[in-house]
């Protein structure tokens, strides 16, 4: 009769060995997975932030002076600073709010997680006194299928304007 055999000390370092790098490397990739998740959820209030304070300078009704100025908030019970610019466009009466974020505790005090561009201004254009008039029926020119009934033509058209 033989005797049973076990697995020897060596077979079971090998396995456990493998059994360690593979959880080594399912923690790693749950660490990259939650630091990324970190990062796009800051970048996400990072742009709220700045969409906010472009409203908050649109809903004052008054156009803002060029120049920069910089401020701090708290939303999502962090607090984040921010950085405005006003600049005049080629456009008479219109300037450009650019607004840059970043979480107040950020490591890279020159890396901001945002930057939202809007625009505010008086300027008003003159109305376009031509507007399209529609009509029902097939355009010509595009051909029809064997039963009258235009095959690619929408069911509305725009009028020629003299």
């Amino acid at each position: 009769m033989r005797a049973a055999r076990g697995f020897t000390l060596i077979e079971v370092l090998v396995a456990l060995a493998i059994v360690t790098i593979g959880m080594a490397a399912v923690l790693e990739a749950l660490t990259s997975s939650a630091s990324a998740t970190l990062y796009l959820r800051r970048k996400t209030f990072a742009e709220w932030v700045a969409l906010n304070q472009i409203e908050r300078v649109r809903l004052t009704g008054i156009v803002p002076r060029t120049g920069t100025s910089t401020g701090h908030l708290t939303y999502a019970r962090e607090k984040w600073r921010w950085r405005e610019k006003v600049i005049d466009t080629q456009i008479p009466g219109v300037r450009r709010i650019e607004v840059s974020t970043r979480p107040l505790k950020s490591k890279h005090a020159h890396e901001w997680y945002a930057t939202v561009t809007g625009y505010m201004g008086r300027a008003i254009g003159p109305p376009n006194p031509l507007a399209p008039q529609w009509i029902a029926g097939p355009i010509a020119g595009v051909p029809t299928g064997a039963n009258g009934a235009g095959t690619s033509a929408p069911l509305a058209q725009p009028l020629s304007l003299p």
